[in-house]
């Protein structure tokens, strides 16, 4: 098998890359190496095995047919993508050319060229919008969302809000509109949180890494002062360490004749849900450290709640979590102490 995977020196796209190359399968990655800790994934993946590694932007539609026409592959792992909600509020131009402009470049090529390729795609929970119309209880810890006990699932509405939503969104809806008008075998995978090994988390983005990163600042003592959070910590997602999405990607494709079309609420279920109050008890008892913090306003679009029912993954390929979130944070505080 040939595998393709824009965005493949980023935190989820090295990770499957790793796997494709253990697999020994043959291996094409497609990056422009603008992100954060990308070229230390792209040094680290060329102690993997060999691959062949282009130097592009998803924004050009000559490098995506380059690469395609090139690679000829047969899985495709889109990948590539602005994934901050504060940079496409910053940048809103940027943000519409790299996930709609880009996903579209990719499924044009892939229309004209391998139309036999199988496509996934990482979207995200976002295309949900903000829950503004649902009813949450506020506990101690956490929001609960109402009548959402088991997690949300896919007869949600869509409601694209931010010009993150909308972006991400566009090429969901392209992806699932390409399989029907024109057959291509396209998978929307909508995650919540992903974190694990090769993730260079920040501020805006990877919010498991991040508060490990103040959890152990702590802890060896560069940082006295307090970190800081966005509204009052009761925020809650459901997390998904980076071993079990890679499943989720491998499984989805060997049966992708029940999946072609679809759309599947990816994430950690409610059983590996955390707000962030609770996940600093969690690093607290973990690294015996005091997690002291301030309170910023609300970031705006922000979700109180979002965590996936992941019933329908289940039953069309067969697809479960199998890492809980106790033994992933515990492999994140590894990994970032080690890396």
């Amino acid at each position: 098998m040939r595998y393709l995977i824009t965005g493949g020196c980023g935190f989820l796209g090295s990770n499957l890359a790793a796997e494709v190359l253990r697999r020994g399968d043959e291996l094409f990655v497609f990056d422009n190496l603008f992100r954060s800790g990308s070229e230390q994934n792209l040094e680290w993946l060329n102690k993997q095995g060999e691959f062949k590694f282009y130097k592009s932007d998803i924004r050009s539609y000559n490098d995506v047919e380059y690469a395609i026409l090139d690679a000829k592959p047969d899985v495709i792992f889109h990948l590539a993508g602005q994934v901050a909600m504060t940079t496409s509020l910053a940048n809103p131009r940027l943000d519409f050319e790299i996930n709609v402009l880009g996903g579209n470049n990719l499924l044009e090529c892939v229309r004209k060229y391998v139309p036999d390729a199988i496509v996934t795609y990482s979207s995200t929970n976002k295309v949900y919008g903000d829950f503004d119309a649902l009813n949450f209880i506020e506990t101690d810890t956490r929001f609960v969302a109402e009548r959402y006990e088991n997690g949300f699932d896919e007869t949600l509405p869509l409601n694209f809000q931010s010009p993150y939503g909308c972006s991400k969104g566009a090429t969901d809806q392209y992806m699932l509109d390409y399989a029907k008008m024109f057959g291509l075998k396209t998978v929307v995978f909508r995650h919540s949180s992903i974190f694990g090994g090769r993730q260079f988390s920040t501020f805006d983005q990877g919010w498991v890494g991040w508060f490990v990163k103040q959890a152990l600042d702590i802890k060896d003592q560069n940082s006295k002062k307090p970190f800081t959070i966005s509204g009052n910590g009761k925020q809650v997602r459901d997390i998904l360490f980076v071993d079990d999405l890679i499943s989720c990607y491998f499984s989805a494709a060997l049966n992708i004749e029940k999946v072609a079309g679809q759309a599947f609420n990816i994430g950690g279920g409610m059983h590996n849900s955390l707000s962030l109050l609770e996940l600093f008890a969690l690093l607290e008892s973990e690294l015996n450290v005091k997690m002291t913090y301030e309170e910023l306003p609300w970031r705006q679009s922000d979700q109180k709640v979002f965590v996936a029912d992941c019933t329908k993954a289940i039953e069309h390929f067969s697809w479960t979590p199998k890492i809980d979130k106790h033994a992933g944070v515990k492999m994140m505080i590894d990994w970032m102490t080690e890396k």
